[in-house]
């Protein structure tokens, strides 16, 4: 038995608290190297001889891993657990707090092996709220999905063609009065959370580089109509969720204004990251021109970075964060470039806006792993780009073969708890991705399938404006193409709405029940869900049709009990 793949952490994704008397664990092995796990636990003040054992269930394989899980009972909020492993070859140890020992009657008779759970406080526990479960997210870049008021138009706006290739500095005249025009197309669609890219006063189209974080940019409208916005869809049952870019400010914001005036003597000085003076001209790195005068978001000179350890940020923007709480009703933030703020300023961030709102959703933006951020006083989830850029790597790009993604994606869940999972954003594109249409070469039949296939994992989906219009484009800007109105009710418009609609109807067990994936003997991916009822899903990403006897509940080219390839077939019993 491989001793150095044997892995447990406590208080961790390994080991949480799901309720007052119960505490979900996970044991890791290498792979096809351990025939049972057996986990032996009581109350931390019961003496040993007093131990149940549950044998662990292998909930997963991963790249070199096999991973188990099994849920203990605590009926006195406390609880203390170790684990007997038996190996293929026979050997068995005990994997402990302190140590693994091969002396396994001594060590299971041995305070010092037991991992502690000291009390299940409910307040510790990583909570994500009930409502995210059962969201389907639509993502608005607000400047391209509608122009419901010229008269707020931008300068030389153009005409509002869905073929055209967006420049950098392209306006279209999009605005909110769109958004409320089209909420009942939106319900109609199925969707029932509307993620807005940001729409606070900023000198660009996308609104990135805010100018004031108080006020509705112009251009989209004012705080009367975005009010109205957040109330019609309230009514329409959807969430609202805006997007908080707090690790920069824009280069046109009265504070940075301040800075390029009057140098180290301006009162803003100590809001940002500064290196020397001038701060104007930048230095551009990439151009050669020597070391940046201060810190930006990436290299964009138009986005200096803000010191969000100074108090007088800190202030500044949880004034804005609970601002649109409390007197707009928003349910949700999403957080620009989440990973570059400290998690000093995130714990408050947290605290500030569930203080207002218990069950407020906090998604961060992270393209790498998150578990820092997620352990319950800082984000809910984040937008799950690891996650589902393999999903991408396996359809689309055929980087993975079907075992590879399902294992990699296999390890990715057991990066964090389940309340975190089910609360991860995922998606296959967004304003700052290719189109899924385009990834996929055009191939409509291929992007559904992935679409769907997203649409049954863990966590909350969500469809880039225009999926359902079937729109293409490459990275940004390209990917921000006028909103195609012309393919409502079309048929890849109606495709999306059942496979919305599919998802809601079982959004007790895709939002809750358990996930395992696979792939079977004849090459389909299998995608085994469990709560309330029993949900599997085949995907044929081979390049033949494959026989398959299963009831369909949802499908796509499956006929006669032959999945076609990029079909899939769904039952829901």
């Amino acid at each position: 038995m491989q001793l150095a793949a044997l892995k447990h952490r406590t208080e961790s994704e390994d080991s949480f608290v799901i309720d007052a008397t119960h505490v979900r664990v996970r044991f890791h092995s290498a792979k096809n190297d351990v025939e049972k796990v057996i986990v032996h636990y009581c109350d931390n003040y019961l003496p040993l001889n007093q131990a149940k054992t549950i044998e662990m269930t292998k909930i997963g394989e991963g790249q070199v891993e096999d991973h188990w899980g099994a849920t203990l009972e605590a009926p006195f909020h406390r609880l203390k657990y170790t684990f007997e492993v038996i190996g293929n070859d026979g050997t068995s140890v005990v994997v402990g707090d302190r140590a693994i020992s091969s002396d396994v009657e001594s060590a299971l008779m041995e305070d010092g092996y037991y991992f502690k759970v000291p009390y299940c406080h409910d307040i510790d526990m990583v909570k994500t709220p009930e409502w995210v479960r059962h969201t389907v997210w639509y993502q608005i870049f607000p400047e391209r999905f509608a122009n419901g008021d010229k008269s707020n138009d931008p300068k030389n706006v153009k005409p509002w063609n869905p073929e055209d290739h967006p420049g950098r500095e392209d306006y279209y005249g999009g605005d909110l009065q769109g958004v409320l025009d089209h909420l009942d197309y939106l319900k109609k669609l199925g969707v029932n959370g509307l993620y807005f890219c940001p729409v606070f006063k900023a000198g660009s189209n996308h609104k990135y580089d805010t100018i004031d974080y108080l006020q509705i940019d112009p251009e989209f409208g004012d705080k009367d109509l975005f009010a109205k916005v957040v109330n019609e869809a309230h009514a329409r049952g959807m969430k609202v969720m805006l997007d908080a870019v707090f690790n920069h400010l824009g280069d046109k914001s009265m504070q940075w204004q301040d800075v390029v005036k009057n140098d180290p003597s301006s009162r803003f000085a100590g809001w940002f990251h500064i290196n020397e003076y001038p701060v104007e001209p930048y230095h551009d790195p990439l151009q050669g021109e020597g070391n940046p005068q201060f810190d930006t978001f990436a290299f964009e000179k138009h986005m200096p970075k803000l010191n969000t350890a100074n108090p007088e940020v800190q202030d500044f923007l949880l004034e804005i964060a609970t601002y649109w709480v409390k007197y707009f009703d928003i349910d949700a933030w999403r957080l620009d470039v989440a990973n570059e703020v400290d998690h000093h300023f995130w714990k408050k961030f947290h605290k500030a806006v569930t203080d207002i709102k218990a069950d407020f959703y906090i998604v961060g933006e992270v393209w790498h792993s998150a578990r820092p951020w997620l352990n319950g006083d800082e984000f809910t989830g984040v937008m799950n780009y690891p996650y589902t850029l393999q999903i991408e790597d396996h359809f689309f790009k055929h980087k993975l073969t079907a075992d590879q993604m399902t294992k990699r994606l296999t390890d990715q869940l057991m990066k964090y708890r389940d309340s975190t999972n089910a609360a991860m954003m995922n998606m296959l594109d967004s304003h700052d991705t290719a189109r899924i249409l385009t990834v996929a070469n055009g191939d409509q039949d291929l992007a559904l399938q992935a679409l769907t296939f997203e649409f049954v994992q863990k966590g909350s989906p969500c469809i880039y404006y225009g999926t359902e219009m079937g729109m293409t484009g490459g990275n940004d800007p390209d990917c921000r193409k006028p909103m195609d109105w012309s393919k409502e009710d079309g048929p890849v418009w109606q495709r999306v709405h059942e496979l919305i609609k599919f998802r809601l109807d079982h959004d007790e067990t895709f939002g809750k029940g358990t996930i395992k994936l696979h792939v079977t003997e004849n090459g389909l991916i299998e995608v085994d869900r469990d709560g309330i009822e029993s949900v599997k899903a085949y995907f044929n990403t081979t390049d033949h049709d494959v026989k398959i006897d299963c009831k369909d509940s949802f499908s796509h080219d499956y006929q006669n009990g032959v999945l076609a390839p990029k079909g899939f077939v769904i039952t829901a019993r």
